[in-house]
């Protein structure tokens, strides 16, 4: 109720983020608004920073629809670039900072950029696929006062440090109202094909999500948020920073994680609620005990992906009074949140009163992930302890917020399921695998379709797939996800059709620290001497994803990525100190 009457209050008022923003920096000018380990930005200088980016984008001719690109590392400047820049009514296309060639310009091309704004950090990413660039797209370069703008005065790109010093600081006088429902950032999302798709994400959109997690997990207005996360994410980029935006809240924020330092810095900046994925617990678990790891002063964790067989142990070792454990897709329509410590679970539905929220879980093909169909044609509902995939409703009256779709409309429409407990209703289908106990808690299991999830990263496997052939002259190879004991997610997999045994595994490394981001590198390859193939002529993926890496199980040789770069052979000796953790992947 909370959450309605909020959300409904900014819709009438028809105001956006920036806006409530400039409201709350009035409320709290002097509240630390930003904190990290270079600086801090407090309510008012975020203000008068995100306002003299809007009036640099105005003098140089950018207006409310336009799309500006954002290619940093996490640092405070970077809420402030796109929240200037969303003072316009410019949606801001938030780009993974790891990504590099062709993933990089398909980021920046989909979205239709006319500009982005890169730091000094990732200067030489940017150059190498310039010449793959709108050559009408405008750069401006960012550098930390640790920095000297990498091409200065060659004509590449203009430093924007210089044009901050002489901009005006007072809000931008607009030409066009930017109100509730106009688009705000775009969000990547690998999504189960092909190259990253950019998620609109409107202010009404982005306003719901930051206010219903306040709401349901119980923040407050004064509490301190540390999250190492990503601010180009959905998590870190809008569940904590908008607890800053909307709320008043203070932001921590790292430009790395680090899990010998979780706890230290939360006991360093006075955090009271901190942010996490699954795959950092483990590695916080897996660190030494030290003298500041219940020093904190912290009243809760919020995240996704905890998983249940540490969660007992991780918040007894690290004193934590509270989870709140949460399951929500970027681009999907429905958010569940764990509100009652329940271990394991995401969230929960009454089974009393199960259309309060509109969701369900569905029966579908393991092997295509498309919906199983009744007699009648309508979808299936799993019964309590079945898996099935994870559905939103999505209202008739009212489609266009129930599902805020992709730049790629293509895509947008494989995520629609018609058709789903009576004819001509729909729902947003989320490819995750849940299951609900028989009160009504329900529980994430995994991912179908050609996706699967590595260092908190969903990595898409017909992207790899196509950067793996072109290194095999063109073999056939399919990439899957493999599960390792002990491990978040799954690791990537590369099987490749190769009878002559020509592979060059050291090229291979090479290219693949070169064109991927470290999370959708392969971890393992198995090279095929024969295979069967299915009757569209593809490697059957499903059945070399059942038989993993185990060398005892397959006589294909294969190898594994270790720490010094390299591909190799992977033995039975080498596979069992794989799972026990000796070797880390």
């Amino acid at each position: 109720m909370r959450t309605l009457i909020q959300i409904n209050g900014y819709e009438r008022k028809n105001v956006g983020v920036a806006e409530i923003f400039s409201q709350v920096a009035q409320k709290y000018p002097n509240r630390q608004a930003i904190v990290s380990e270079e600086s801090i930005f407090t309510f008012l200088e975020l203000e008068e920073f995100s306002n003299k980016v809007a009036n640099i984008f105005k003098s140089q001719g950018f207006k409310k629809g336009d799309v500006v690109a954002l290619y940093l590392e996490n640092k405070p400047e970077y809420v402030g670039f796109w929240l200037g820049l969303s003072k316009l009514g410019i949606t801001v296309a938030l780009i993974n900072s790891n990504l590099k060639q062709k993933s990089l310009v398909h980021s920046i091309n989909v979205a239709r950029s006319q500009g982005v704004i890169f730091g000094s950090e990732l200067h030489q990413e940017l150059m190498d696929v310039k010449g793959e660039l709108d050559p009408k797209l405008a750069f401006y370069q960012f550098a930390d006062l640790k920095q000297t703008p990498s091409d200065a005065g060659n004509g590449n790109s203009e430093n924007i440090n210089e044009l901050l010093k002489s901009a005006s600081s007072t809000p931008p006088v607009l030409d066009e109202e930017v109100g509730y429902h106009d688009g705000l950032v775009y969000i990547y999302t690998s999504g189960t094909t092909g190259l990253p798709k950019a998620a609109v994400i409107t202010n009404a959109r982005y306003i719901f999500i930051a206010v219903a997690i306040h709401w349901l997990a119980g923040f407050k207005t004064e509490d301190r948020f540390y999250t190492p996360l990503p601010l180009y994410h959905t998590a870190g980029g809008c569940m904590s920073t908008g607890q800053m935006l909307l709320f008043g809240s203070t932001l921590i924020t790292r430009k790395k994680f680090s899990a010998s330092q979780y706890f230290n810095d939360c006991q360093k900046y006075n955090a009271t609620v901190a942010q996490y994925i699954g795959e950092m617990c483990r590695y916080v678990l897996a660190t030494p005990p030290n003298d500041n790891e219940k020093k904190h002063k912290l009243r809760m964790i919020y995240g996704n992906g905890l998983r249940p067989q540490i969660w007992p142990e991780f918040v007894t070792r690290f004193n934590i009074p509270k989870v709140a454990e949460f399951y929500g897709a970027t681009e999907g329509n429905a958010n569940i949140v764990n509100v009652d410590n329940t271990i394991g679970a995401v969230g929960f539905v009454s089974r009393i009163l199960p259309f309060v929220y509109p969701i369900s879980i569905i029966r579908v093909d393991p092997e295509t992930g498309n919906p199983i169909r009744d007699k009648n044609g309508l979808c299936i509902e799993c019964n309590p302890g079945e898996p099935g995939v994870f559905i939103g409703k999505i209202k008739p009256n009212n489609p266009s917020r129930a599902f805020l779709g992709y730049v790629d409309k293509e895509a947008s429409k494989k995520k629609i399921v018609n058709d789903v407990f009576k004819k001509g209703d729909t729902a947003f289908l989320s490819g995750d695998i849940i299951m609900a106990d028989k009160w009504g808690n329900l529980f994430f299991l995994d991912r179908t379709g050609d996706t699967f999830r590595w260092k908190g990263e969903n990595v898409s496997t017909s992207e790899v797939e196509a950067v793996v052939s072109n290194m095999v002259d063109y073999k056939d190879c399919v990439v899957y996800g493999v599960e390792i004991d002990g491990q978040e997610g799954r690791a990537g997999m590369a099987s490749i059709l190769d009878p002559t045994n020509s592979i060059d595994l050291d090229k291979m490394a090479e290219g693949f620290k070169r064109d991927l981001p470290t999370y959708a590198r392969p971890i393992f390859i198995r090279v095929l001497n024969k295979v069967d193939l299915t009757g569209t002529y593809k490697l059957k993926k499903n059945d070399l994803q059942k038989e993993g890496f185990n060398p005892s199980v397959i006589s294909d040789s294969m190898y594994y990525f270790d720490g010094s770069g390299r591909f190799l052979p992977l033995t039975s000796e080498k596979y069992k100190q794989i799972n026990e953790g000796t070797i880390r992947v």
